[in-house]
């Protein structure tokens, strides 16, 4: 196909009347949006509840445990008599 082919294909193309719309497809693609967005905020929300709960669980767990603290000796006894 050449170019005054396409030219001429898109010309009879433009040329004709737009299809016709089914009547409750914009009311369709509005709902199915809005649910569409509900459930991604809800998913956000969700994933922020998990991230705020993972924080809070660590950090009291590292304020129990307090694992930057050097644990004491054990292996060898304390020096007394000298």
């Amino acid at each position: 196909m050449n170019r005054a082919d396409r030219e001429a294909r898109v010309r009879r193309l433009m040329e004709q009347a737009p299809p016709v719309v089914p009547p409750g497809l914009a009311r369709d693609a509005l709902r199915r949006g809005a649910r569409r967005e509900r459930r991604r905020t809800l998913a956000r929300r969700a994933l922020w509840l998990l991230l705020c709960a993972a924080t809070v669980a660590f950090v009291v767990w590292a304020l129990t445990v307090r694992p930057w603290v050097e644990p004491p000796s054990e292996t060898t006894p304390p020096l007394t008599g000298w």
